[in-house]
């Protein structure tokens, strides 16, 4: 293991963010993003840089500083992250999630992909353009928001309702989950995201009469919902390229040099990667969780799922209409949340930025625009117009099964990906 002084800044920074534990159980339930934005604002304090805060509910806690561009004639360049991340069952890791363990090369812990990596990418960027006594193009707006992982509602939609200040002037936006790269066969390719699903999450209510546990029971809500979540869960939702899908595709295949015309058959040459592209073609419909009775001898009243719906943009409401055919209208769906979808252009002059920043440090490597089958605070930032794309650049294994570990077990990113990332976005900002 690598002593402290050892690390790289970024790492350090990153290592610092992930041993906040800033656990986010969704619905309202949340340890809270104040002390790890406290940091961030420290951090941008000691470059110069004026810190704004806004914790609409406790805790959860949001921080912003604009950068002053070279020239303030074209529009702001949003920067963002997220502080919270999700639970990590520490029992089931081979190490504590919130340690911060470097071994391996690599940095451990819960958020070292999802995305206190990105947001220690994106500080110390700026830090490396601010000590140099540079500025960066365009003035730059650096924002941490709260609640990511729970759609953002206690955090960058409080933001944009209520201090849509801190955004003026902005026009696009760079966030996480996108400028990886993955292994197709033996090549190389970058992936940019340009779009994300539309989230609905909702929850299946079957009821029934409630009676002894030893009774022939027919009229039962446990039986009722778990014919339900199984047929919905076993659905196969059809293949629907959306433009940016069938670029991802064509790029794919043109780089395996494979003849297949199957979506799924050629996001196969990705590798590690191909779940997570398959995902992009697709409707799905996961259950994630189950909620019924009090005790064993007891058949309750009523029984509840928690299902997760990922759709192309626009297709929601007709998803929710198929769900409720294929659970059947003895089943009532209670809407938890919803947000929009989005995709643009893979064209323009960021764009075109961001594929020359990665050209410059990777030569000769492919970016292929793809649509992401989850969601970030971009969908939030749509509603002032701004439009948003996944750069979060990191140069990584072939064997590494990166994009598995968005939520898994065992989370970790190569030092030597995120000292790359930092050198990409740092010539992205000060050239763009």
């Amino acid at each position: 293991m690598s002593a402290p002084d050892d690390l790289p800044e970024v790492a350090r920074v990153a290592r610092d963010l992930i041993r906040f534990d800033t656990t986010n159980y969704g619905e309202g339930r949340a340890n809270g993003e104040r002390e790890a934005a406290e940091y961030v604002g420290a951090y941008l304090e000691s470059l110069g840089l004026t810190p704004e805060f806004y914790e609409p509910i406790p805790r959860r806690t949001n921080v912003t500083a604009r950068v002053p561009g070279r020239n303030p004639d074209k529009p702001a360049l949003v920067l963002h992250g997220h502080l919270d991340v999700v639970p990590a069952v520490a029992e089931d890791w081979s190490v504590d999630p919130f340690e911060g363990v470097v071994k391996d090369g690599m940095l451990w812990g819960r958020g070292a992909v999802d995305m206190k990596d990105m947001d220690a990418m994106i500080l110390t960027s700026v830090g490396d353009l601010l000590r140099a006594g540079e500025q960066p193009e365009r003035d730059l707006i650096l924002t941490f928001f709260a609640d990511e992982e729970n759609g953002g509602v206690e955090g960058s939609q409080l933001v944009v309702r209520d201090r849509a200040e801190w955004l003026a002037g902005a026009s696009e936006a760079i966030s996480e989950v996108g400028g990886y790269s993955i292994a197709v066969g033996n090549e190389r390719a970058y992936l940019l995201q340009v779009g994300e699903k539309a989230l609905v999450w909702i929850r299946l209510h079957a009821t029934g009469l409630a009676g002894h546990g030893s009774r022939h029971h027919p009229d039962n809500a446990v039986t009722r919902l778990a014919e339900a979540v199984a047929a919905l869960g076993r659905t196969g939702w059809p293949i629907e390229l959306t433009s940016t899908t069938r670029q991802l595709v064509g790029s794919l295949a043109e780089l395996s040099g494979t003849l297949a015309d199957d979506p799924d058959t050629v996001a196969d040459t990705a590798g590690a990667a191909s779940a997570f592209l398959r995902s992009t073609f697709r409707t799905t419909t996961n259950p994630t969780g189950l909620t019924a009775g009090y005790k064993h001898n007891v058949i309750p009243d009523a029984a509840i799922a928690a299902i997760d719906i990922r759709t192309l943009p626009g297709r929601e409401d007709e998803v929710l209409a198929q769900v409720q055919r294929i659970v059947g209208d003895d089943i009532r769906i209670e809407v938890v949340h919803r947000d929009i979808g989005l995709e643009v252009p893979f064209a323009g002059d960021l764009v075109d930025a961001m594929v020359g920043a990665l050209g410059r440090h990777d030569p000769g490597v492919p970016v292929i625009p793809y649509l992401m089958g989850g969601g970030t605070d971009n969908k939030a930032l749509a509603e002032l117009g701004i439009a948003g794309f996944g750069f979060a650049p990191l140069r990584l294994p072939a064997d590494l099964d990166f994009t598995g570990m968005f939520h898994g077990v065992d989370e970790r990113v190569p030092i030597d990906a995120l000292v790359f990332g930092q050198r990409v976005l740092t010539d992205l900002i000060r050239s763009y």
